[in-house]
């Protein structure tokens, strides 16, 4: 579903923003409330921690500072070797109108104090009273930073010393900017591979989008340049879009990106939104809030995961067939048999925006090669209380969930979950070299620092 509204009347006649659902067995975790193995573990942090933790709350013995904050609508993130911070911002019509900050949209962050606060905030690349928008997608690899900057994806040389890149020059160019999810996040492997999510033009691939009773088109053409992962070599200049490039399909919009520990490539999936409003004869209000799950997904090549044709449903724990595809409300499943299920699942229009496997080695054991995911919140819960807001913790073993999700760091949006009301909305993570976890906030710019510090 889409994950951000600015009113009421953007969202349902031209959703331009990153979307998402998802529902599993547990109870849907609020703002201040925890789910999964972490019930009963809602300590703030410990006596060690300074301050209020930026409002956030943790697992015992985890801090967390203010890093930085009013950088502008902070999106992914990722951290030199050097402990260079950079964060791609992002505004335009995806934000209502917003002109951007002043500079540019690529943010450089440098603690040289040593103190848990960036005191250097340098901007760079793509400017708003030049035309330019900003992105979410953002990357480093081979001693250059990558950044996403409307339509196209760009690579800065990085200098020797780290701290603000050269000119970029332009790695791909042409990707589709219309339709519901304009972004391009992104992740690059360890042999160069760069591989770019183009989510959806639309909803469910409906003749006439988000309208009730309307079918989707048989076939989903727009499955030919949008709805999946496109794959291109970082190493080269001057690529264009191209449907050739498809690496996987059916996912309606990976927002999440990233290289897993075993080298392959995972990513989140935006559940599709308005079963009920525009399916009524199907779905009851409450379904429409509680369904389709939100996904995370081990993705191989020519994989498809079955979108506008199926969703997952969580409370089934199977892809059942979508209602635009004759769908009967979750009973009939079709094809969908024949697609990709996902790794684990969440509660629905939840919106995972940020995808992060932590491998360092500042936290307990327990957390390495396990999957941070962080939700930026939605309105398709609506009229039910919203959901999301929030980091979750997902143990993984072997490629699957080995146990229930956790809520790792909760309280962004300030007691008020929605889109517009609350205060902040996490959407970017990234490990720094030292193993702390960096977690962005697109809605009021801020940059938390989250570290552990009780004994291992």
């Amino acid at each position: 579903m889409t994950d951000h509204r600015i009113s009421a009347a953007i969202v349902l006649a031209a959703i331009v923003a990153a979307s998402g659902c998802a529902r599993d067995k547990r109870s849907a975790g609020g703002d201040s409330t925890r789910s999964g193995a972490s019930a009963g573990a809602a300590s703030t942090g410990t006596a060690t921690c300074s301050g209020d933790n930026g409002g956030l709350t943790l697992p015992p013995s985890f801090c967390a500072t203010i890093f930085a904050d009013s950088i502008g609508h902070a999106r992914h993130v990722v951290v030199a070797p050097n402990g260079d911070v950079y964060v791609n911002t992002w505004s335009g019509i995806y934000f209502g109108g917003d002109k951007g900050p002043p500079g540019g949209y690529l943010v450089m962050l440098r603690d040289t104090t040593h103190d848990g606060r960036a005191d250097v905030v340098t901007r760079f690349g793509a400017k708003a009273d030049s035309g330019g928008h900003g992105g979410t997608g953002i990357g480093l690899h081979g001693g250059a930073l990558y950044a996403e900057e409307n339509g196209t994806i760009v690579r800065y040389t990085l200098p020797a010393s780290g701290g603000v890149p050269t000119e970029p020059v332009t790695v791909v160019r042409g990707l589709p900017l219309n339709g519901d999810h304009p972004m391009h996040p992104f992740a690059i492997d360890s042999s160069g591979m760069l591989y770019v999510d183009l989510g959806s033009a639309s909803n469910s691939c409906q003749l006439t989008n988000r309208v009730p009773n309307s079918p989707g088109h048989n076939p989903c053409t727009e499955l030919r340049t949008r709805g999946g992962i496109w794959a291109y070599d970082a190493g080269k200049t001057g690529q264009t879009f191209s449907p050739a490039n498809r690496y996987a399909t059916g996912i309606r919009n990976a927002v999440g990106i990233t290289i897993g520990p075993d080298g392959k490539l995972w990513s989140t999936q935006h559940g599709r939104d308005q079963l009920a409003e525009n399916w009524s004869k199907l779905y009851t209000a409450e379904q429409g809030q509680n369904l389709p799950a939100e996904e995370l997904l081990s993705i191989d090549k020519d994989a498809d995961f079955g979108w506008p044709r199926c969703y997952f449903d969580g409370d089934q724990q199977k892809l059942v067939l979508a209602p635009e595809y004759g769908g009967d409300g979750g009973k009939a499943v079709g094809d969908c048999g024949t697609k990709q299920a996902p790794a684990a699942f969440f509660p629905a229009h939840w919106a995972p925006d940020g995808l992060l496997f932590y491998m360092g080695s500042q936290f307990p054991a327990r957390y390495r090669n396990g999957a941070f995911i962080a939700f930026h919140g939605s309105w398709n819960r609506a009229p039910g209380p919203q959901g999301g807001y929030q980091v979750v913790f997902q143990p993984l073993s072997s490629g699957k969930a080995s146990g229930a999700y956790e809520s790792f760091a909760n309280g962004f949006a300030g007691g008020v979950m929605q889109p517009d009301a609350a205060k902040h909305r996490p959407v970017g993570l990234a490990q720094g070299p030292d193993g702390a976890l960096y977690i962005t906030d697109d809605k009021a710019g801020r940059v938390y620092r989250v570290t552990y510090v009780g004994a291992k």
